[in-house]
């Protein structure tokens, strides 16, 4: 080897050294665009940049740490997760200061307070003015939050039936049309959804306070005490108070809570998870909080299981009337048909839930377990009906031939001769569609519906693991599915010994 490959070889060796000894240049900072203003959204004028007053504290813990932020988008349920693997320095979305993230992770200062409060319709301002009021009502919130925390225990002490979101708009579009009886959400969300729905309005009386933090992962302790003192700072010299007079949140209760910070303290209100013992996250383990929510899986995964069973009948159903009309049907009506199963087919399942359940609102309010219902069973009906066209078709042109030579009419050789073979063609794609099915009942959490997996976000959002919450929800999928398989495969062996 010369000189020259030995100098390659010990630079190649050496460069991932070199590389990690460098200097951080970016502050990556983690944030949810699709939660919105004035947190964190696209920016109206240029897509491909994030505005809101979140962004602002992440410009302003940048500049003070002599770096350049870099904006990375993840999911709101899996910001806390997301944070502990280190996918981003700091997490700034509206993040709530939680006992259950005290215990998990490492969180700034707060750097704003703010109030939970009870949305109703106008009318009804002086029938629901408290929590106590809606007994057996549905009221609306986003998971894992601290309001979704005051509906559980809500839920427990008089009925409430607690309605989550995937975002801070529906609900109040929701509650206008009379979907859900209330909503509970912080002050910032509600006030702007009175503004976007005249006819709600805001009870005054603050369910619970809470305040934003940032987080960072356990191991990130030391660049946490910095951006404390940068906060700090901005809090002394007004530039925090800038960034909120911006956006319009600025409001008295932050000068209260930054005196408190600037004296020192410690320790300031939070409110602890309903999975949490407020004493301390050391008489708390993963399993007993494991323990608390096997109910509500249950429950959840009865939600599923029902839920598919009639969408896959609905499917059944649908799907052989199609798949009979393109057969038999006239020229025009199997055009129709032709582009129904294509349009459904070409079209996203979340897009198609949205317009059933969203998009038609105007027109036909839908309750959200019969739009899932109609969603699923409608887009399934498409690849069933395409499952027994197929089957239909690969019975013997001879066999329908016999059949019509022996006097039978075509609805007769249809049910006799032509259907029962092909129901045993079909029989094993159509187990998979099923199987299929209802995996992709998750999809229905978007329109409010919590099944299975939805409530497994959640319960992970509240631990900020995945890893049990997760094992769990595939047990359940399990014990779901491979009984299914295992009759469908019985049904199979019966149908080839017949």
């Amino acid at each position: 080897m010369n000189r020259y490959a030995l100098f390659v070889a010990v630079y190649l060796a050496l460069l991932p050294g070199v590389i990690s000894a460098q200097p951080q240049r970016e502050l990556r900072w983690g944030g949810d665009a699709e939660g919105g203003a004035p947190y964190v959204e696209a920016d109206p004028a240029d897509p491909a940049h994030v505005v809101g007053f979140d962004v602002e504290v992440a410009q302003l813990l940048a500049s003070g740490l002599g770096l350049t932020p870099r904006f990375v988008q993840v999911g709101f349920t899996t910001i806390d997760a997301e944070a502990a693997r280190g996918d981003f320095d700091v997490g700034l979305s509206g993040i709530e200061d939680s006992v259950a993230r005290r215990s998990r992770l490492a969180l700034t200062i707060p750097y704003y307070e703010f109030r939970e409060l009870l949305t109703v319709r106008a009318d009804d301002r002086d029938r629901y003015r408290t929590l106590e009021d809606l007994r057996g009502h549905r009221v609306a919130t986003l998971g894992a939050t601290l309001a979704y925390d005051l509906l559980v225990d809500a839920q427990a002490r008089n009925g409430i039936i607690p309605i989550t979101y995937e975002d801070d708009v529906h609900p109040y579009g929701d509650l206008a049309l009379g979907r859900v009886d209330a909503v509970v959400l912080d002050a910032i969300l509600a006030e702007r959804g009175v503004r976007r729905n005249p006819s709600l309005a805001n009870q005054p009386a603050a369910l619970a306070v809470g305040h934003y933090v940032g987080i960072l992962a356990p191991g990130r302790a030391q660049l946490r005490d910095r951006m404390n003192q940068i906060l700090r700072d901005a809090m002394r010299d007004g530039r925090l108070e800038a960034i909120f007079r911006r956006w319009n949140v600025w409001n008295q209760d932050q000068p209260r809570l930054y005196a408190r910070v600037l004296a020192g303290a410690s320790q300031y209100p939070v409110a602890a998870s309903s999975l949490v013992n407020s004493a301390g996250p050391a008489q708390v383990t993963v399993w007993r909080v494991a323990a608390r929510y096997v109910p509500a899986l249950l429950r959840a995964a009865i939600i599923t299981v029902a839920l598919s069973c009639l969408s896959m009948a609905l499917a059944v159903l649908v799907g052989a009337l199609i798949a009979s009309g393109r057969v038999y049907g006239s020229a025009p009506l199997r055009v129709v048909l032709t582009a129904y199963v294509e349009i459904v087919r070409g079209t996203p399942l979340l897009l198609q839930l949205f317009v059933l359940y969203f998009g038609l609102a105007a027109l036909v309010q839908l309750p959200a377990f019969v739009a899932a219902l109609l969603g699923l069973g409608l887009n399934y009906a498409a690849y069933e009906s395409e499952i027994y066209r197929g089957a239909l078709e690969a019975v013997p042109i001879g066999q329908l031939d016999a059949a019509r030579t022996l006097g039978l009419s075509e609805r007769q050789i249809l049910m006799l001769v032509r259907a029962p073979q092909a129901f045993r063609l079909a029989l094993a794609p159509m187990t998979n569609d099923f199987v299929a099915l209802l995996k992709d009942s998750s999809l229905v959490s978007v329109i409010t519906v919590v099944e299975l997996t939805k409530q497994t976000s959640i319960f992970a959002a509240n631990i900020g693991s995945w890893v049990v919450p997760g094992a769990m929800c595939a047990a359940i999928y399990l014990a779901m599915s491979l009984p299914l398989a295992r009759v469908a495969r019985r049904i199979e062996r019966g149908w080839r010994q017949a």
